[in-house]
């Protein structure tokens, strides 16, 4: 099968061996869809996301890896019904984002591309600094000001060259849209073959649950990756016929800072439309997801709608305490993070979601990120 670059919205496809990160008009670009694998394709003997190499767009023969993926699986009881923890956060780098970043720079690398530029919140800069540096690429990362110290010691440790935005979350990524004619622009956001990477925590959740599909994944939700990257995945084992259903998607997101929510329980598919959703943005503890112009919005909802699943809009007080709900139950994750379990709970209290079911929580970032934010919720001051 031939796969390419794919402007979802024109059709129109470009070659895959040439590195590109838009389509015309700075559109965002996916993959044509791929055929998926089975159990049989599986590299049973690498004990990392590349056992499913065989999923990926193009052959890598020397990928770029610090042992990302398999990451645990934990059944518990939360507020008395069973749920499955993924624990992303204890991925290398501390957050889901390493999946993206390995998959991605190793394709880049094969390309040819030896230089990266990147735009972060955090997570996906320290993930693409830390492969950056393992796969002997130089990186720039642009970060907002206001990105917890936590995160740019990181990339900064990693050698790549950090620069501070003033402004919003969306001045950063202007700015960095800015330079792309001069370093190539492997954005988190942006880049197709992040999603590539991001879409093993579908396959993963498929073997960890004996070759199925669970009946909801919860994810916190921001630009979206997460929520593409398991339609996506799922999408594949469907189609290879490893499934036979797809698992419902739903997206946490801060009520601060919540355009993909907001634009989905308003009923919006943007079919026909330019413009989100108005909501209001205000700084929020879940700096992850502060995402307030997600460029692949009309992918993301589409997603949710064809799962048949939903999105939650959360009260800070909400994120703060299912933070130390699970800090309390010895998760220490960053309220990024803990948003799905307070969206669990909401989902539970409108019956969205029942406790028969099977429902994965993805625990996406290390608490150790956001050390300020849970010393501030503690009364600790540092």
């Amino acid at each position: 099968m031939t796969v390419a670059y794919l402007d979802p919205q024109t059709g129109r496809t470009w070659p895959i061996d040439v590195p590109r990160w838009c389509g015309e008009a700075q559109a965002p670009l996916l993959l044509t869809p791929l055929p998926g694998i089975t159990r049989a394709q599986i590299d049973t003997a690498t004990n990392s996301l590349w056992r499913y190499r065989a999923a990926l767009p193009l052959a890598c023969a020397a990928p770029i890896t610090l042992g990302e993926g398999r990451t645990p699986l934990l059944s518990r009881s939360l507020d008395g019904v069973e749920v499955l923890l993924k624990c992303e956060w204890v991925m290398p780098t501390g957050s889901f984002k390493d999946r993206g970043a390995a998959v991605m720079l190793s394709l880049l690398r094969q390309q040819g591309v030896r230089a990266v530029l990147e735009d972060s919140s955090g997570n996906g800069g320290a993930a693409v600094a830390a492969y950056a540096a393992a796969g002997g690429m130089a990186a720039t990362i642009l970060a907002p000001a206001a990105t917890s110290p936590a995160k740019t010691v990181q990339m900064r440790a990693h050698g790549a060259t950090v620069e501070l935005i003033p402004g919003t979350r969306q001045d950063t990524a202007e700015a960095a849209i800015a330079r792309s004619q001069a370093v190539f622009y492997a954005s988190h956001n942006w880049h197709p073959f992040f999603l590539q990477g991001t879409k093993t925590l579908a396959y993963e959740l498929w073997e960890d649950l004996g070759f199925t599909a669970p009946d909801n994944v919860i994810v916190p939700c921001g630009a979206g990756s997460n929520v593409l990257g398991c339609e996506i995945g799922f999408s594949e084992l469907l189609r290879a016929g490893a499934i036979d259903r797809l698992p419902r998607l739903f997206a946490a997101q801060p009520a601060h800072c919540a355009p993909i929510a907001a634009a989905f329980l308003a009923g919006s598919d943007l079919d026909g439309a330019d413009a989100p959703v108005a909501t209001p943005i205000r700084p929020t503890i879940a700096e992850g997801t502060a995402i307030a112009a997600p460029i692949r919005l009309r992918e993301v909802l589409g997603a949710l709608r064809r799962s048949e699943g939903g999105a939650v809009m959360l009260a800070e007080e909400e994120i703060a305490g299912a933070t130390l709900d699970l800090a309390r139950a010895g998760l220490y994750v960053e309220p990024t993070s803990a948003q799905v379990l307070a969206a669990l709970r909401r989902l539970l209290a409108t019956g969205a979601v029942t406790p028969q079911q099977t429902t994965v929580l993805v625990l996406t970032g290390s608490g150790l990120k956001a050390t300020p934010r849970l010393a501030g919720m503690l009364g600790v001051t540092l």
